[in-house]
């Protein structure tokens, strides 16, 4: 039996689908009871607990030999580090009181450093609070997400791809669909002692590959528009996110930019994934 939580997201449900294929028991955790009903079609368990309860996620932990977890962001929080703060403490409380053998913690590329990631701070104190919980641990360091172009995709169509990634200069991307059956893979092997797999998709691209995918897919030409740091902060205000999770991003940008968001080396172990821009974003379109 393995647990899975964010079966509701891209990344958990992934991850469910990859175990369940291969005749795996799995239990997924919910918060909302009515998004279980398809994982109970699809033959999972279905355990129904807030990610903040760590009696109840140590219950739905029992008789497990792993489990996938992962932070889920909380980005209307007018203080995103202090928001994520209460989750990050259960899931640490609840591998150490349920004792389950083997965890897989979703993370992220740059997590290892305490400043200057933005949101990906968050993961840094994670990697920390679970590795002191856990029995056994794989840290999943997952590269930039190509679906963090999905919100600019009206400009695609209209030939433009604004970026604030830096023009010409290759960086990790991963697909979600990659870190979900990496993390089942993961869950399998159950490597004893700590392990850190750094994931990013089968090559490092730039902005300009994301455009020429794009243009393929479209049959006519996406130019890059880059766009100064300065602007992050306005332009994901405008999405609606409040100021300090905006400040956030502008930090983790410019740590992208700055090639502090990059990866760590060994020990951690490189994984590649299956997927590219083309066959992520083209379907988006």
């Amino acid at each position: 039996m393995f647990v899975v939580l964010g079966a509701s997201g891209h990344t958990g449900r992934a991850a469910a689908l990859a175990l369940l294929a291969q005749g795996r028991k799995v239990r997924v955790l919910v918060r909302d009871p009515k998004k279980g009903q398809e994982w109970k079609d699809r033959g999972a368990e279905v355990a129904v607990a807030d990610l903040g309860d760590a009696a109840a996620i140590a219950k739905a932990f029992e008789g497990a030999r792993g489990a996938y977890l992962l932070v889920p962001p909380q980005y209307g929080a007018d203080d995103l580090l202090a928001a994520q703060k209460p989750l990050v403490e259960a899931l640490a409380a609840a591998v150490r009181r349920s004792g389950i053998p083997h965890v897989v913690l979703l993370s992220s590329i740059g997590a290892q450093h305490p400043e200057g990631t933005g949101p990906i701070r968050t993961l840094h104190a994670a990697e920390g609070a679970i590795r002191a919980a856990a029995k056994n641990l794989t840290i999943l360091r997952a590269a930039y997400f190509l679906e963090n172009a999905a919100p600019v995709l009206d400009e695609v169509r209209r030939g433009v791809l604004p970026t604030f990634l830096t023009p010409g200069r290759p960086v990790p991307m991963v697909a979600t669909a990659d870190i979900g059956r990496v993390a089942a893979e993961a869950l399998l092997e159950a490597a004893p002692g700590t392990t850190i797999l750094e994931l990013s998709g089968p090559r490092d691209y730039a902005p300009e590959d994301l455009a020429a995918a794009l243009s393929g897919k479209l049959g006519r030409e996406v130019r890059v528009q880059a766009l100064p740091i300065e602007a992050v902060e306005p332009a994901f205000v405008a999405m609606g996110m409040p100021a300090g999770v905006a400040r956030l991003f502008r930090e983790m940008y410019a740590g992208v930019n700055a090639g502090l968001v990059a990866w760590e080396g060994p020990p951690a172990h490189a994984r590649r994934g299956r997927l590219g821009p083309a066959e992520v974003l083209g379907p988006m379109l």
